[in-house]
């Protein structure tokens, strides 16, 4: 009798749950031993400390951004485009919002994601403490 592999399931793609990802994909996933997931609202990552050149124009966002796709299929760990609307601690199951294209029209339908460890990597918002004439001088990465 085969054991069902441990689903270990991280919400985020940020600088922490992209590294994460690849580490246990590297360790655990290529050889079978758990199955990964990230999940992420983008397609693709930009290392945010680069976006002073994506803003001077000396680095091409499209160009330079990660496809989380693609790294997954190189690591050993899947990818799943979405936004998580519920989580069902009970359950122990995700559910992601659907996705539909610019014109509205269905692409996937919600869909629910079972796991055993959930990492909710989500990162991190900046304050600006609302710093009277903030608008003009802040440019802060959301």
């Amino acid at each position: 009798m085969t054991t069902p592999l441990k689903k270990i399931v991280i919400v985020g793609g940020g600088a922490g749950g992209l590294e994460l990802a690849t580490q246990l994909g590297k360790k655990l996933g290529r050889g079978k031993k758990a199955k990964i997931t990230l999940v992420d609202r983008n397609h693709s990552h930009l290392w945010k400390p680069l976006l002073h050149e994506v803003a001077t124009g000396s680095l091409d966002e499209g160009v330079d951004a990660l496809s989380y796709l693609a790294h997954a299929r190189n690591h050993h760990f899947q990818f799943q485009l979405g936004s998580v609307v519920d989580i069902n601690r009970e359950s122990k199951t995700i559910t992601l919002a659907e996705l539909r294209d610019e014109k509205g029209e269905l692409l996937v339908p919600e869909r629910k994601l079972p796991y055993d460890t959930l990492v909710m990597a989500l990162g991190s918002t900046s304050n600006d403490f609302n710093t009277p004439g903030r608008e003009r001088a802040l440019h802060l990465p959301r």
